[in-house]
């Protein structure tokens, strides 16, 4: 899944109505209730946020083409004076 975040968000619907079903089954058939369990709910969106951040490239964007980088200042190190300047 790393690398490919429409594969976390494909997976997000159906890992969602599983746990709601198992958590509704243990309601039902064991002494846990929805009120105490519903928790997990939130743990299992967060874990799957997670997997979806942690899935995008951390790169920032590329800047639009064609756009120079700014002229140096004058000052700067690494600037040389014209040619012809005797300082």
């Amino acid at each position: 899944m790393n690398g490919n975040p429409s594969m976390v968000r494909a997976i997000r619907g159906p890992v969602t109505l599983i746990t709601l079903g198992v958590l509704f089954a243990l309601n039902n058939f064991t002494p846990y209730r929805f009120s105490e369990t519903w928790p997990v709910l939130l743990i299992v969106f967060g874990v799957l946020s997670l997997l979806c951040r942690g899935s995008r490239a951390d790169a920032p964007p590329l800047p639009p083409y064609g756009y120079p980088p700014p002229p140096p200042r004058p000052g700067d190190p690494g600037t040389q004076p014209p040619a012809g300047d005797t300082r």
